[in-house]
């Protein structure tokens, strides 16, 4: 199984969160952009870009912080956390 926790954060508060499980047979990339996108679409945001910090940052802990920089529009929030939380 695999498991994503996307989180919206605010002044250092939780405001939004939302794990998407996948069992699919696809990649660990595809999983992640997958998961992501579901995520955006559940929370009526577009789909962060992806910035060298945020991969290299991703690839060492499995974690990552989206900011206003990594958005296209302008978002109410401070910054959307990525993690995994299990993994096959």
């Amino acid at each position: 199984m695999f498991r994503l926790w996307i989180k919206e954060i605010k002044d250092n508060h939780l405001v939004k969160d939302i794990t998407i499980k996948d069992d699919s047979n696809e990649t660990r990339t595809k999983k992640i952009l997958k998961s992501l996108e579901k995520a955006c679409e559940n929370f009526d945001l577009s789909i962060p870009i992806w910035l060298d910090k945020n991969i290299s940052e991703f690839k060492s802990v499995s974690k990552t912080r989206f900011t206003k920089d990594s958005f296209i529009e302008s978002i109410d929030f401070d910054y959307l956390e990525i993690s995994i939380i299990e993994e096959d």
